[in-house]
């Protein structure tokens, strides 16, 4: 029987002889469901339709993976490497038997983990074919669409592999998190945050999103609590959810003034029309 990929957002579901009736993930306001209706795709249905994995070394011990073409939202995932064991973060919809070949030549695969259920993708057959761990916050892992008795659940913080720590934020899901990796950005520190904080498009800021296609806005307190869980931490750069934007130097300075404008925005003081000029302003 057929493992279910919904074909708007790429997560997968339990096998079963037909697909379900509707997706949770995108029936949900955060989501959406295309006006033509829900439609279900297979592993197999995106491979004969000339799907294939992409795999990029974006800078030392720092891998991209994604399909070409996209699929769904089109994510990216990234695999870090640490000497004492790979994570997958934020795994796409998609992946085949290259992908899987190219994460083993790479050392192989601890634990598979998501920024947010958006982007839960694959995350099961990824943890199948390494028999690594699953990674969900505990606020969000009802959200896993596929079941699998490799999911351990965290809250809070979680010092996963040495040099890397997962960091419950909150906003888009209450369980929303980044990945914190010390020796990213040449040891000045990088975040993996998906769209947990949103780098935009100049890779000069950051924003904040309750729902990305449905144009949905973080509130305040959110907005704080995010830029409050990550503050502990160093980082330099901020690596989205995909291959571009990134913001390649400065990132905590940037996401602070960042937070600062939006809130401004939030409260009706965003100062006239003109918007200030220069980097995270």
């Amino acid at each position: 029987m057929p493992v279910w990929i919904c074909a708007t957002c790429g997560n997968h579901y339990a096998a079963a002889e037909s697909p379900p009736a509707a997706c949770v993930i995108c029936t949900d306001e955060r989501q959406w469901v295309p006006p033509s209706g829900q439609r279900w795709t297979t592993l197999d249905g995106l491979r004969a339709a000339g799907h294939r994995s992409l795999v990029r070394e974006l800078e030392p011990d720092l891998i991209g993976i994604g399909a070409d073409p996209p699929v769904a939202i089109g994510q990216r995932g990234l695999l870090v490497r640490t000497p004492e064991g790979n994570l997958l973060w934020d795994p796409p919809g998609f992946l085949d038997q290259a992908a899987i070949e190219a994460v083993r030549d790479a050392g192989g695969l601890a634990a598979v983990t998501a920024s947010h259920p958006h982007f839960y993708g694959s995350i099961v057959e990824w943890s199948r074919a390494f028999d690594a761990v699953i990674l969900l916050p505990e606020a969000d892992a009802h959200w896993l669409t596929r079941p699998s008795p490799s999911v351990r659940t965290w809250s809070g913080t979680l010092p996963v592999l040495p040099g890397l720590t997962l960091i419950q934020c909150g906003g888009h899901f209450p369980g929303s998190a980044c990945a914190h990796w010390a020796a990213g950005a040449g040891g000045g520190g990088a975040l993996l945050t998906g769209d947990t904080i949103f780098v935009t498009p100049g890779e000069d800021r950051v924003t904040f999103v309750w729902s990305a296609p449905n144009r949905l806005p973080l509130p305040e307190r959110a907005v704080r609590a995010v830029v409050e869980a990550v503050q502990p931490f160093p980082f330099d750069r901020i690596y989205g959810g995909w291959w571009e934007p990134v913001l390649r130097g400065d990132a905590k300075r940037v996401l602070e003034s960042s937070a600062r404008r939006y809130i401004e925005f939030l409260r009706g003081n965003a100062g006239g029309t003109g918007l200030p000029a220069g980097p995270g302003r």
